[in-house]
């Protein structure tokens, strides 16, 4: 069966999916969306997940489309008929089909797109090498606690670390600190063995992944800290890594041209992504 999608209320062939053209997500990015990893056939942390779309969608003032269990038995048909067990399940809301107008429209019914997609396991060389991130300038608006779709910074961003051959770029705000990569949380690691991220406002999105990993790091007694860090403190900093739904935990080995501590991943790094690995491991099926 070729790969299938759900388009508002439809499951349709991927590549028949289409959006009528005055969308406002298409016109205005007037939308958000999620992204749910799927680890080993489950839905990795479903209902934060779900927590953040919903928080999304209110302070856009778009409602719901449907019932959060109906959006979950969706998911669950997806995955069965694109034979998904390790990937993703993409999630969008717009406020729906209006003519052209920059206000919200009178009557407008939200639109929801749902897509999967597989995902290859993470290649030991990059594991064992570690990851290059680029620094840039933030340009980005100040809600980015709003997962919207409206995501042009964080794309020329990414093709900037892509031209750099980096896997991510870092952004700085107005005081040299470092707010987040263009679609993962940063982290660093100080000589005092604390764990250092940003701490959670309008100035980056409050990652899954990151809130899964701060519970972990706090059940295993590490040192942590929630505030902004410079680039001066993440380059001379022991360790740094990335996190996200799709990196998991990702050590960083380069910021620029400059060398995080030895080189290679930090154990204290490599020894989260670890726990992390072992907390996706042991989800369950809820139901």
């Amino acid at each position: 069966m070729p790969r299938q999608a759900y388009v508002n209320g439809r499951y349709t062939a991927h590549n028949d999916a289409a959006v009528h053209i005055e969308d406002r997500g298409y016109q205005f990015a007037d939308g958000v969306y999620e992204v749910v990893p799927v680890y080993n056939g489950i839905l990795v942390d479903e209902e934060p997940h779900l927590d953040r779309l919903e928080r999304s969608l209110r302070e856009l003032q778009i409602d719901m489309p449907m019932s959060r269990a109906a959006m979950k038995l969706v998911s669950r048909e997806l995955m069965q008929r694109n034979s998904l067990s390790r990937g993703f399940v993409y999630m969008q809301i717009t406020r729906g089909v209006a003519p052209r107008d920059h206000k919200f429209p009178a009557q407008a019914t939200p639109a929801l797109v749902m897509t999967t997609r597989q995902m290859k396991p993470h290649s030991a060389e990059v594991l064992e090498k570690g990851v290059k991130v680029i620094t840039l300038r933030d340009i980005r608006w100040e809600r980015c606690d709003i997962k919207s779709v409206s995501l042009l910074p964080n794309i020329l961003g990414k093709q900037a670390a892509a031209e750099a051959g980096a896997y991510e770029a870092w952004q700085l705000d107005d005081d040299g600190n470092i707010t987040e990569g263009t679609s993962a949380n940063a982290w660093i690691v100080t000589d005092s063995d604390t764990v250092v991220t940003r701490n959670a406002n309008s100035a980056i999105l409050n990652g899954i992944t990151r809130i899964a990993l701060l519970d972990l790091i706090r059940a295993e007694g590490f040192q942590l800290e929630e505030r902004a860090f410079s680039l001066e403190e993440a380059q001379a900093a022991r360790e740094a890594f990335v996190t996200s739904s799709s990196s998991f935990v990702m050590p960083v080995t380069q910021i620029d041209d400059n060398p995080v501590g030895n080189g290679h991943p930090g154990l204290l790094t490599m020894k989260l992504r670890e726990r992390y690995v072992d907390y996706m491991n042991g989800l369950k099926e809820a139901g």
